[in-house]
């Protein structure tokens, strides 16, 4: 496979980690008080975020050149354009559960944690498949076709994500409480550990991410195998995914058509994939980052329009959660979503 190949120094791998490890922490300490984040609130972190991923493409830019840079900006893009697949479902987990909205955003953090994890094991796989086994990018490529296809034909449908199997899976090896208990994963109760609701939500989350992993790395890696590339465009893309939920929460019901824009980026990066293994080999990155950039626009473009006059939920509250009532620290899960996203599910869970 034709590859972008240059020299990372360990030391630089350490100084990246470690930063990404920095930018957590801030995140945390920052809402540690579990107050509600609101619009204002989120569009601020989100555009700090965002600011980052982007200056560190400046960063790559001084170190290695354009076309590095230019590679990078390509699987950032594309990665945060999938994001906000994610944020469809967290939606709609959060509003199942019913979970208040002081405490969506530790789930939210230690789900961007797992998906941190999950992606740099994924890409090192991945990475490894795609340089030892050439057949792997027409897999790969195929995989990614046919997600974009199953996105764009996919009806609304009710999500259930109690019948995902690994939180039915938890529900059975983890006694569970089936309420609230404050921001609490686990209680004491007669000297025994229970799980809460919260964990089983967390579970929920993490589970869903790790489906959204492998169709975001494989994406990534249609762009560059390069590890080094792939694993910064992925973390500075998912970092920001917490704030991305709240400043888009109120949003997600004009961004209608915004699927049909993400199902033609996972086919063109399939096409690209399986491209790269052929005489025609490797597409331009130039014309990859146009390709990108176009076809965000126009979808997200297409759906405001289409949308506009309906009322959109920019105030202080975030609206994933007004499927249960809310009692102090204890609240049930609600029996039935009352939001429908408009793209891809598996009828045993989020997908």
């Amino acid at each position: 496979m034709n590859e972008l190949a240059f020299p990372v120094p360990l030391w630089v791998w350490a100084a990246v980690t470690v930063g990404i490890c920095v930018m957590l922490a801030v995140d945390l300490f920052a809402h540690r008080d579990n107050h509600v984040i609101g619009f204002r609130e989120a569009a601020i972190w989100s555009s700090i975020w965002i600011a980052i991923g982007l200056g560190f493409g400046l960063i790559l830019l001084a170190w290695q050149g354009g076309e590095v840079s230019s590679t990078y900006y390509a699987g950032y893009l594309i990665e945060k354009a999938l994001s906000i697949d994610n944020v469809f479902v967290f939606a709609l987990v959060f509003s199942f559960f019913a979970v208040p909205d002081a405490y969506q955003h530790k789930v939210l953090f230690w789900g961007v944690l797992g998906a941190l994890v999950a992606r740099l094991v994924f890409i090192f796989v991945g990475a490894e498949l795609l340089q030892v086994f050439f057949w792997t990018a027409y897999l790969f490529g195929a995989f990614l076709i046919w997600t974009g296809w199953k996105m764009a034909v996919s009806k609304d449908e009710e999500v259930h994500p109690d019948r995902n199997p690994i939180v039915r899976l938890v529900k059975k090896l983890i006694p569970t409480d089936p309420k609230f208990h404050g921001d609490k994963f686990f209680i004491r109760r007669n000297g025994k550990r229970i799980a809460t609701l919260l964990f089983v939500v967390l579970v929920a989350v993490e589970a869903t991410d790790l489906i959204f992993a492998v169709d975001s790395v494989a994406a990534v890696l249609a762009i560059t195998t390069n590890t080094f590339l792939v694993w910064t465009a992925n973390a500075f893309a998912v970092l920001g995914l917490r704030s991305l939920y709240f400043c888009l929460a109120g949003l997600l019901r004009r961004f209608a058509y915004l699927h049909y824009g993400l199902a033609v980026l996972l086919a063109f990066a399939g096409v690209k994939l399986i491209l790269s293994e052929t005489p025609v080999g490797k597409l331009p990155i130039p014309l990859t980052l146009g390709v990108i950039a176009l076809t965000i626009t126009v979808s997200i473009a297409w759906s405001l329009i289409a949308t506009r006059g309906q009322n959109a939920d920019t105030d202080e509250q975030p609206a994933a959660t007004e499927a249960g009532a809310v009692t102090g620290d204890e609240t049930t899960p609600a029996t039935a979503t009352s939001y429908h996203r408009p793209h891809k599910q598996k009828e045993d869970g989020p997908s």
